[in-house]
């Protein structure tokens, strides 16, 4: 299997109910959240509160946050659609399940976004939005429990340097750790809906061994060959997974192989097994 694909053949409905009408279906994706104007109604009287209220020579953008920010502008923002977007396309519309969690989507939009700023929305998959629900775009809407705003650079920069690494190769570290994390961000469909996905969403935000482990195997003349995620033999009761990651050495062609067990049976997924050497059996 190419390191860009996960084989998933499991269907996922538009009731955004994997398997059965009474199962929920969680989301736990890594993306951009878009504020959008659902009607001109909503647009035009944005449009008169910038008049009256934002400063001069603001951007689109710098207007947009500097309003939203504004307590007694909330009902704008409660207003808005909240588009979440991945790899660029629309996948979801958001929507807090606590009303008092619009707060965080205000402070996700930044007055000067930058191509790596990444959000992290976990929560429930719901049905499709209806036509109207934002200018026409229809998509599953996810009800989120968390929602965390960072950018690329400082999930990197936050990542533990392995004690093997010495402090002078910190930079290679981090260019290692970003290729990591954008073959993650860049797996074939990873809408962060199926238990595959989620999994390894969880890791890349949450558990910085996978990315000493990869540069450990760069060090080493490997080079990361696949990405593998399936049941685990563990899975009875409760879903859990394991996340396996494939080195191949450049010169001899030796393949060693290393995974990461990880719960996804309810909303927030959570290790079981730290990273180990992985065995065929």
């Amino acid at each position: 299997m190419d390191r860009n694909e996960i084989r998933d053949d499991t269907p996922v409905p538009a009731n955004g109910h994997a398997g059965s009408s009474s199962a929920p279906q969680f989301v736990y994706a890594l993306g951009r959240i878009e504020p959008r104007f659902p009607s001109l109604a909503v647009e035009k009287e944005f449009a008169q509160v910038v008049g009256r209220t934002a400063g001069e020579g603001l951007t689109d953008r710098e207007a947009l946050e500097a309003v939203l920010s504004e307590r007694a502008n909330r009902y704008l923002a409660r207003q808005l659609c909240w588009a979440f977007a991945i790899e660029g396309l629309d996948t979801y519309l958001l929507t807090p399940r606590d009303p008092g969690d619009v707060d965080l989507l205000i402070e996700a939009v930044r007055p000067r976004p930058h191509p790596a700023d990444l959000d992290l929305v976990v929560g429930l998959l719901g049905p499709l939005a209806p036509p109207e629900a934002c200018n026409g775009l229809v998509v599953p809407l996810v009800v989120f429990d968390q929602l965390y705003s960072f950018d690329r650079d400082s999930l990197l920069a936050g990542i533990p340097r392995p004690d093997s690494i010495p402090e002078d190769q910190d930079e290679r570290f981090r260019e290692m750790a970003a290729e990591l994390l954008d073959t993650i961000l860049q797996i074939a469909d990873n809408a962060g809906a199926i238990d595959e996905h989620r999994a390894l969403n969880y890791l890349a935000v949450r558990y910085p061994a996978i990315y000493g482990r990869t540069a450990a195997a760069h060090a080493e003349n490997a080079s990361l060959a696949n990405v593998d995620v399936r049941p685990s033999r563990l899975t009875g009761i409760r879903k859990i997974v394991d996340v396996i990651f494939s080195y191949r050495h450049r010169q001899t062609d030796v393949v060693d192989t290393y995974f990461a067990r990880v719960d996804v049976n309810e909303e927030f997924p959570f290790l079981v097994t730290k990273l180990s050497p992985f065995y065929e059996r």
